[in-house]
C-alpha cells in the first residue's frame, strides 16, 4: 500500500458525490478534494484521498460481479470500530457507506496512518538486533488481538458458533467451486481431506484472518506496530488459524515478500519458529501448539482459493491490481504445497 499509481479509468471515483458523502459524515472533512490509486490491493481496491488539512484511505468493494460474500468492505469497517476504542493498533474509522449510488460500490474511510510498510520479511539493511524487535512486536501485537475481550469491543455476534476450520473449509471450498476455472489434482484431494481431520477447537479470539508482516504499518523510527490493515476476512474463530498463518513466513522460501525459510538464527536476529511459539504461548497462556503440518495445508488451500478469485476476475476483467496476474501464475504450485504439507500430516 506504500506507492501511489494514476488512476485508471475503470477505477475512477466521482469526487463530487464522495466529496458530498464526505462532508456529511467526516467531521473535520474540508475540500477541495484530490486522490490516487495505492498500487496494492488485489482484493479490495484502496485509494489515497488528501485534503488541504487531511489525508484518508477509502477502501470499496471491486466495480463489477464479485462472488457472494466476498470483497466485506463492511465487516472490515465493523472490526476497525470495534477494535480501534480499544487501543488496538488499527486506523480511526471515519464512516461506511453501503449505498452504491455514491461511488459505484460500497465503502468506507479511515484514517491515513503514515509510518513503515515492510514488504520483505528478511529485512534487508536492519541489524540482527532491529529484526529482533520488529518480528516480537508483531508477534506481541498477535497476542494482544487474540487477548482482546470481543464482547467488550461489540463484536460479540462477529462470528458464528461452531468450528472455526470446519466452517473456513466449506466456504473456500465453495468460493472455489465458484470461481474455479480448471480442474487441480491437489485441490481436489485437499477438498476430501480436509473437513475430515478438522482440529478441535478450545478458544476462540477476533481472527484477523491474513496477519502478516506486509499487513501492518510500523512506527517511523521504532519496532512498534501502530496499524494493522486489510481486515476483509476477519472474524470469530481459533486464534490458531491466524498464529500458524503468521508461521507460513518460517516454512516458505524467501521470495522478497514474508518468506524466511533458512533465515532465522543469531546471524540474521529472525527469531526461530520454536521461539516464536514460545514468545505466542507465554503472551496468551498456552502450554503449546499442536502439530502444525494440519494448519499449514489448510492456510494453503486457503490462498489457492483466494488466488483462484483473483484469476476468475482477470477472466472476468475486475481484477484490479497489476500484479494479478504474477500471482496468478503460482496458484498450482500453492495447491501442490498444501497437499505436501497434508501429506507430512498423515495424508
Amino acid at each position: 500500500m506504500v506507492g501511489t499509481i494514476e488512476v485508471g479509468d475503470k477505477d475512477r471515483l466521482d469526487l463530487d458525490t464522495l466529496g458530498a458523502w464526505m462532508t456529511a459524515n467526516v467531521p473535520g472533512y474540508a475540500a477541495p478534494l484530490t486522490y490516487a490509486k495505492f498500487a496494492g490491493g488485489q482484493s479490495n481496491p484502496t485509494y489515497r484521498l488528501d485534503t488541504p488539512e487531511r489525508a484518508y484511505v477509502l477502501r470499496r468493494k471491486p466495480f463489477g460481479p464479485i462472488l457472494p460474500s466476498a470483497h466485506a468492505v463492511d465487516r472490515e469497517y465493523r472490526v476497525i470500530a470495534g477494535l480501534h476504542p480499544t487501543g488496538f493498533p488499527v486506523p480511526r474509522p471515519y464512516g461506511l457507506c453501503e449505498d452504491a449510488a455514491v461511488i459505484g460500490s460500497a465503502f468506507y474511510v479511515m484514517e491515513m496512518v503514515e509510518g513503515r510498510t515492510i514488504w520483505d520479511g528478511a529485512m534487508p539493511g536492519a541489524t540482527p538486533p532491529e529484526r529482533t524487535a520488529h518480528y516480537e512486536a508483531m508477534v506481541d501485537t498477535l497476542a494482544a488481538l487474540h487477548n482482546t475481550d470481543y464482547a467488550a469491543a461489540g463484536l460479540g455476534e462477529y462470528g458464528k458458533p461452531g468450528n472455526y476450520f470446519e466452517r473456513q473449509v466449506g466456504r473456500w471450498t465453495k468460493q472455489y467451486r465458484a470461481a474455479e476455472t480448471e480442474h487441480m489434482d491437489s485441490v481436489e484431494r485437499l477438498i476430501e481431506w480436509l473437513p475430515r481431520t478438522l482440529p478441535e477447537q478450545t478458544r476462540t479470539s477476533i481472527v484477523h484472518g491474513d496477519y502478516r508482516i506486509d499487513n501492518m504499518i510500523f512506527a517511523p523510527f521504532e519496532p512498534k506496530v501502530i496499524a494493522v490493515l486489510d481486515w476483509e476476512l476477519s472474524t470469530l474463530g481459533d486464534p490458531l488459524a491466524d498464529f500458524s498463518y503468521l508461521l507460513m513466513s518460517w516454512v516458505t522460501e524467501p521470495e522478497g515478500r514474508s518468506g524466511v525459510l533458512g533465515m532465522t538464527g543469531p546471524e540474521t536476529g529472525i527469531p526461530t519458529i520454536e521461539q516464536v511459539v514460545d514468545r505466542y504461548c507465554a503472551a496468551t497462556g498456552r502450554d503449546g501448539v499442536p502439530d502444525l503440518n494440519w494448519y499449514f495445508a489448510y492456510n494453503l488451500f486457503r490462498l489457492t482459493g483466494i488466488v483462484q478469485g483473483i484469476k476468475k476476475r482477470i477472466i472476468d476483467g475486475t481484477a484490479s491490481s497489476a500484479q494479478a496476474e504474477q500471482t496468478v501464475a503460482k496458484i498450482h504450485g500453492l495447491a501442490d504445497a498444501a497437499w505436501g504439507f497434508a501429506v507430512k500430516a498423515g495424508a
